[in-house]
């Protein structure tokens, strides 16, 4: 079946683009201009506009429109903490089986990078519940996932995650804490059998003692480290790029199981 090209309306959000290094994720509202080093855009002019098409600044500048993804809402997250990043963030969806009716146990909020990659992944007819100790990244969280559009589909909880998990029977747990190994005991209290469980930590120190407190109740326990290198493709030249972001924490996961024998 053909789908009809979709127009934008007022409040959808869109991706100002000029170049690899200039783009900025913005709402199409009426009453609104965006200044831009190369002019003023009207965003009452991109309405009704199709995404792919141009809109022109003040100075006769030709931006194009296009559609946000995931990926661009998290690289636009407010960063009061370190965030994960999407090579991490991807390969925990595959690893932990996130799609849509799943519902998943997060330790740790943080910014919200990981939380919108969930609730992106679980919606609609999933959830998330997410705990954070520390009230003001609770309200950065809640205000990037306002932003994405997928604030029905997380329940934020200011809570210790070492004090328990409310949820029962989940599909997943993810902690993303300093200490993980303290989560443990309770997100293996949370899960249901056979679900895995991952954990991101920037230290092999850090890995050591996770593995050593997943080991009796989990099995599967692996750990892997994810580097990503963009290439610079042009015509005689094509290299890799000179700078890339390479070590940003371990993943570790497993599986919650009933036994005390390991393989």
């Amino acid at each position: 079946m053909r789908r009809e090209p979709e127009s934008i309306k007022e409040g959808d959000q869109i991706l100002l683009f000029w170049d690899q290094r200039r783009q900025w994720l913005l709402r199409a509202e009426r009453n609104r201009q965006f200044h831009t080093h190369k002019g003023v855009v009207n965003l009452l002019d991109v309405i009704g506009r199709r995404y792919g098409e141009k809109v022109r600044s003040s100075l006769g500048l030709d931006f194009l429109i296009l559609r946000p993804t995931t990926y661009d809402f998290l690289a636009h997250v407010s960063r009061p903490t370190q965030i994960m990043y999407p090579k991490d963030i991807g390969f925990v969806l595959l690893k932990l089986g996130i799609s849509s009716g799943k519902t998943v146990v997060e330790a740790g909020t943080g910014s919200g990078a990981m939380t919108i990659a969930l609730a992106n992944a679980v919606r609609p007819a999933g959830h998330v519940y997410s705990y954070e100790i520390r009230a003001s990244f609770l309200e950065s969280a809640e205000r990037s996932l306002r932003r994405a559009g997928l604030e029905e589909y997380v329940t934020l909880k200011h809570r210790d995650a070492k004090d328990g998990f409310d949820e029962r029977e989940v599909d997943a747990v993810l902690i993303d804490l300093g200490d993980p190994w303290t989560v443990i005991p309770q997100a293996w209290e949370a899960l249901c059998g056979g679900a895995p469980i991952a954990s991101f930590s920037p230290t092999m120190n850090q890995v050591e003692k996770t593995v050593l407190g997943l080991r009796g109740k989990f099995a599967n326990i692996q750990s892997y480290e994810c580097l990503l290198r963009e290439i610079r493709a042009e015509e005689g030249k094509t290299r890799p790029a000179t700078i890339m972001v390479g070590h940003t924490g371990y993943l570790t996961f497993a599986n919650k199981v009933y036994s005390d024998e390991v393989r």
